[in-house]
């Protein structure tokens, strides 16, 4: 991923001066992983490389992270990336996470820090329950998101932001190892349609509404993006999509997880001086249709079929969410599907935001002007 966002942007690694790395579950700090991974893909020993975890906003946490650095003065071009190994759900011996020592008792005590422990499908379905999300609007969310991805599948719409993945695969009966590209995400399906989707049976409450169909699925993935002040840009001939123009993270309740980009979005826009009406798109991760269909009523971000201003080309539902990766793919989505967009009227550039909720209890956000 490093090497491919290079060569895109015809930046040679000893041009970059940081390297934010976004990730969550993986056992102890991914710095090492990460770092390893830079030195191969060619990066000189001297430019520097850290990881970062805000949980499901690592990815945005690391863009962030290195535009401030820029802005600040500090660095002039930096690599931020998200990535995420789902498969392994946090430690590599034993599929179970690494958590440090914790007092219990106290823990135990306190509602607050008690609520944190919350599985994250169990706030999905307190959302649902609390805000009064229908399973039919939950199922009618994913199928439409499910919908979007395959069309943009089908008109290539993600092909200017995948790095092809050669694979050499083995059969199971021992046969010729052959090459396998992976060029496209696995997990949009076709035929998810809110009939198929509503035969699912509730995965956390036996009458529940959070289902296998109106969740994001567990995956693996990997993204990157590259940040450099415009004259730095202009100066090796790196092609510009957008400009990053701020970002905010707000706590919420941390037994209503999903709720977080509901207030970390409005948050976001006063400090910059604008209103939701300003914003062209909207990719909001959509780690449960419970939660996102909650954002989007609470924000007016319309969610029937033909609008576009929410996830156009669908949503995590439907692409998935390798936790660490997603700020991250959802900035490189939004930006290159603003170049797509005609100008608005009587504005200066076309405007989108990348949100997110995170275990814990935090909604992040973040505001790009596409070119």
């Amino acid at each position: 991923m490093f090497e491919a966002t290079l060569n895109e942007a015809r930046v040679k690694p000893a041009q970059i001066q940081d390297v934010v790395v976004g990730n969550v579950q993986q056992a102890g700090a991914y710095h090492l992983p990460a770092r390893m991974a830079q030195l191969r893909c060619g990066f000189p020993v001297d430019v520097p490389l850290r990881a970062v975890n805000r949980q499901c906003a690592s990815g945005l946490q690391a863009v962030a992270d290195v535009a401030t650095d820029i802005a600040s003065g500090i660095i002039d071009v930096g690599m931020a990336a998200g990535v995420e190994h789902m498969t392994s759900g946090g430690s590599p011996n034993d599929g179970t996470m690494a958590v440090p020592p914790i007092d219990m008792e106290q823990v135990m005590q306190h509602d607050k820090a008690r609520d944190c422990l919350v599985p994250m499908g169990v706030t999905s379905e307190n959302v649902a329950f609390k805000y009064g999300v229908t399973r039919e609007r939950q199922d009618a969310f994913a199928s439409w998101s499910h919908d979007k991805a395959l069309q943009a599948q089908a008109t290539g719409a993600f092909n200017s932001e995948i790095v092809p993945v050669r694979l050499q695969v083995t059969t199971k009966d021992g046969g010729t190892p052959h090459v396998v590209v992976v060029d496209k995400d696995e997990c949009p399906r076709s035929g998810s349609t809110p009939a198929v989707l509503s035969k699912l049976k509730p995965v956390f409450k036996p009458d529940g509404s959070t289902t296998a169909g109106n969740s994001s699925p567990l995956n693996d993935g990997a993204a990157a993006v590259l940040l450099m002040r415009r004259s730095e840009a202009e100066r090796l001939g790196a092609p510009v999509l957008g400009v990053f123009r701020g970002f905010r993270a707000v706590g919420v309740e941390p037994a209503c997880m999903g709720i977080g980009p509901s207030v970390a979005i409005p948050a976001l826009l006063k400090d910059v001086g604008l209103t939701m009406r300003d914003i062209d798109v909207f990719e909001i991760n959509e780690a449960f249709a419970s939660q996102a269909v909650y954002c989007a009523d609470v924000l007016g971000i319309p969610t029937v079929p033909g609008s576009r201003k929410l996830n156009p080309l669908g949503g995590a539902i439907a692409l998935g969410h390798p936790l660490g990766c997603t700020g991250a793919r959802q900035t490189a989505t939004l930006l290159h599907y603003l170049k797509t967009l005609p100008l608005s009227s009587g504005k200066n550039g076309k405007l989108g935001v990348v949100s997110m909720c995170t275990a814990g209890g935090f909604g992040a956000a973040a505001l790009f002007e596409g070119g």
